[in-house]
């Protein structure tokens, strides 16, 4: 099932970033990455054509409070957002009914793509939400253009779980991969269902 979860005013600290709520003072940040073409699309969404459509967002990020603004200590810019997500399919899927977990999603600035910081950043997170606030699983998908994304989940050591054509804010469909993450301080032997999706590969 999916674990209730709000940031809480949480802030995470790796050697390069940190990971916090937004606030209103992140709009121009926010604007400045969400208006370039090819970053959203990478997600699935459509680039931000105003600084309106931003504060949008912004103001349900703030809102639901559940997506860590990422914030490069170097220039004490936000580059990027994380979003501990609702899990979709929550009724089909029997294999989590007795476990708690959410998905991770994820946005990162152009300038900033091939520098590893997305992955410092998902580690971070995947740390807190397994050895702090003790979730079962953790779910992670990319499309199957999006190599950059793919390796992401790869190194921060997510499987490939089910092969699926996934809906996209753009109203198109696209072929891609959910990912698993299990917390290896557990010992969780899921009995899967839906085997027509299935790729998991146990170890």
């Amino acid at each position: 099932m999916n674990a209730k979860f709000k940031i809480n005013g949480k802030v995470i600290q790796t050697e390069r970033i940190i990971l916090r709520a937004f606030t209103q003072n992140d709009l121009r940040d926010f604007f400045e990455y969400a208006k370039v073409e090819g970053v959203g699309e990478m997600a699935g969404w459509h680039h931000h054509e105003s600084i309106e459509k931003s504060q949008e967002i912004l103001d349900k990020f703030i809102l639901e409070d559940k997506t860590f603004a990422i914030v490069y200590k170097q220039n004490n810019k936000v580059i990027g957002s994380l979003g501990v997500e609702e899990y979709g399919m929550e009724h089909a899927l029997s294999e989590f009914f007795d476990y708690d977990g959410r998905e991770i999603g994820y946005v990162l600035a152009k300038d900033y793509w091939g520098k590893g910081i997305m992955p410092e950043a998902v580690k971070a997170v995947i740390d807190y939400l397994f050895n702090e606030l003790n979730l079962d699983f953790l779910t992670c998908g990319y499309y199957d253009f999006n190599n950059q994304s793919k390796r992401v989940q790869e190194k921060c050591g997510f499987k490939p779980y089910r092969k699926l054509v996934m809906d996209t804010r753009l109203g198109t469909k696209e072929s891609g991969v959910l990912n698993l993450l299990i917390n290896p301080n557990k010992n969780i032997k899921f009995v899967f269902s839906h085997p027509e999706t299935l790729i998991y590969k146990e170890d």
